[in-house]
């Protein structure tokens, strides 16, 4: 089966310190490796002790990392970045040296749950993009890892990856650990299945429950996507108008809308349809209504 080749840039960066927990010879071996950045809010390449810290928000980025998958039954080659907002990284090291100084190293799970970490997957010579497609893609448990069809996220993730594996101009998933259930969590969105069963939809539970319809944060996505193409332009897969208006409004502005409809089954109409209802660009053809 044919392979994209990936080619690995590295960019000239200013390196910064991370994880206190790992040794600071492994640590120093990254930086010097230019495996590990940090980036400013505008995207750019930044030294961690600059005064300008306390002003923006700033970002590490861990890799590349050759990453081969397999998505239904396709073979891809991609390089996969980590990435976490610094202030975050901050208190993980905090929770890191307390651990350390306990010995208590059964304990260095908690770690994970101080930290929301994305990962980007980059498909093609990013330095070389031409138009590439992107796909920003919220984390869905459900949907993504155990095939839940209450959803389209995982036939969305899997045809994101088949496009851009066929564009020419290559791109990239972002894919935001932080997003589950429009941002409201696993435990809360498992509360909204149950009222989604009792005959609300899915806006309306996360309501009942007090929370925020949508309260989905993609400043990070943006940050990232002027790091890895600047503000040239660039292709989005997606449906939904909030996710184009927050990229904007974080200063991307060469932004082509292109839909994003796959995964549609009798089980999640209504789920569709609620969306199309809420605003997202959805057709009652997309979702086979008459």
């Amino acid at each position: 089966m044919h392979h994209e080749i990936i080619n690995i840039v590295e960019k000239n960066v200013t390196l910064a310190p991370m994880f206190t927990y790992i040794d600071p010879k492994v640590r120093k071996r990254l930086i010097d490796k230019k495996k590990l950045i940090c980036i400013d809010s505008d995207g750019n390449p930044t030294d961690i002790n600059s005064e300008a810290y306390e002003k923006h928000q700033f970002i590490n980025i861990l890799g590349p990392i050759p990453l081969p998958i397999i998505q239904n039954k396709q073979e891809y080659n991609v390089d996969w970045y980590a990435s976490v907002r610094h202030g975050e990284l901050i208190q993980t090291e905090n929770l890191a040296n307390t651990l350390l100084k306990s010995d208590n190293q059964n304990s260095f799970a908690d770690l994970v749950s101080s930290m929301a970490v994305n990962s980007i997957l980059i498909i093609g010579d990013y330095s070389a993009w031409q138009d590439p497609l992107i796909r920003i893609h919220s984390s869905c448990v459900t949907g993504d890892v155990f095939g839940s069809q209450r959803c389209e996220c995982g036939p969305q993730l899997e045809s994101a990856l088949e496009l851009i594996k066929s564009n020419p101009g290559g791109g990239m998933v972002i894919y935001m650990s932080g997003h589950e259930g429009r941002g409201i969590g696993l435990w809360a969105k498992a509360a909204t299945y149950l009222l989604q069963d009792q005959g609300e939809n899915t806006y309306q539970a996360n309501r009942s429950l007090g929370l925020s319809e949508d309260s989905r944060n993609f400043s990070d996505a943006a940050t990232l996507i002027k790091y890895f193409l600047g503000n040239k332009p660039f292709r989005l897969l997606t449906n939904n108008p909030k996710k184009i208006n927050d990229l904007k409004n974080s200063g991307l502005d060469n932004i082509v809308a292109i839909k994003h409809v796959v995964g549609v089954t009798g089980t999640n109409r209504n789920y569709l349809s609620a969306k199309r209802d809420w605003g997202h660009h959805l057709e009652k053809g997309d979702l086979g209504e008459e």
